[in-house]
């Protein structure tokens, strides 16, 4: 017994002595073995492989001889999405039934129906991991000028954070999506910002709907030059530095050559991953002319494409592109978006 409560004194005076005597505390430090000393460690900072986000660039240019793939473009931030995986993306909204598939059946069938369309792709190339995605479109171009005269309308913002929270449970990345109408990215983006400066959620932003001439739109196509798209890219940015986040995926829809002019001028920030997104519906020849003539020929970085489950198979179900006809393309598309 009594060597049990000398024992116990003896580690209370240590104690004792290491909270109120700095000196003493030196002292014993000094007296420790050196084996006993944990060596300080300076945090590691994450890097991006470089040799591996080059090779998996220079793979999934298809064999492309001419130059224009792999796009030139910087190497990107740590926790880059592309190329080390592969976005499979839900597109559409909850008010409507008929803007995708995201909205137009039930959550618990449109998760499932997501998950068999992941799967689908992670068999026809399991060499880099696919991601499953929500894409929502979060200001929608209307036909009226509406209360701000701008023809177009926000959602609000709990209806975003459903989304957020049906994103969770299947852990995949969420997109909103933008229509500016009459508005301009300069005002519609910032709006969004809450939403930006969370690490998993992304941007789209649609020229179709920027109507610069004054028109309704949906009566004639808009378009977005590299100005307003550099605008997007430099406020992207800023968010992704002051808020120490992986880079951002900014998604560009396009069908037509005037939806996106001085392709040339678009910048290549380590901080943005720019995806030009094959937004054309229609049969299968139409589409791959589509993509040749505005996806091949006018690289940017990451290139999309998107599957209209109704639209492309007007002249027939056979119309659907399957995952294995579009690995066939040059370059293999990173992101697909199912509307």
């Amino acid at each position: 017994m009594k060597t049990k409560i000398l024992f116990v004194l003896v580690i209370s005076g240590l104690l004792s002595v290491s909270c109120n005597s700095s000196e003493s505390a030196n002292a014993l430090s000094l007296t420790e073995s050196k084996d006993t000393i944990a060596p300080v460690k300076e945090p590691v900072e994450p890097v991006i492989d470089t040799a591996l986000f080059h090779s998996l660039n220079q793979r999934q240019a298809n064999g492309d001889t001419t130059g224009k793939w792999p796009a030139k473009m910087p190497v990107p931030l740590p926790g880059a999405i592309f190329p080390f995986h592969r976005v499979v993306a839900f597109y559409g909204n909850l008010y409507s039934t008929r803007m995708g598939i995201l909205g137009e059946i039930p959550k618990k069938d449109m998760l499932a129906k997501l998950k068999r369309e992941v799967e689908q792709w992670q068999k026809a190339d399991s060499s880099i991991p696919v991601i499953p995605a929500l894409h929502y479109i979060a200001v929608t171009a209307q036909q009226a000028p509406g209360p701000s005269g701008k023809y177009r309308l926000r959602m609000p913002f709990h209806q975003i954070d459903t989304i957020l929270n049906w994103s969770k449970e299947i852990n995949a990345l969420t997109f909103v999506d933008i229509q500016v109408g009459h508005s301009t990215v300069q005002e519609e983006v910032p709006a969004l910002d809450k939403y930006l400066q969370m690490p998993t959620v992304h941007l789209g932003i649609d020229p179709e709907f920027s109507m610069k001439g004054g028109h309704q739109p949906g009566k004639k196509i808009g378009t977005f030059d590299a100005v307003d798209i550099n605008w997007v890219i430099d406020h992207l940015a800023k968010l992704v530095k002051e808020n120490n986040l992986p880079p951002k995926i900014l998604i560009l829809h396009r069908f037509t050559q005037g939806m996106m002019t001085n392709y040339q001028n678009i910048k290549k920030l380590p901080e943005v991953q720019v995806v030009v997104d094959m937004d054309g519906w229609g049969p299968k020849f139409l589409k791959r002319s589509t993509w040749l003539r505005y996806v091949y020929k006018e690289p940017v970085q990451f290139t999309g494409f998107k599957i209209f489950y109704k639209n492309d198979t007007k002249t027939g179900a056979d119309q659907l592109y399957t995952p294995e006809e579009l690995l066939k393309f040059t370059p293999q598309p990173n992101y697909i978006q199912y509307q």
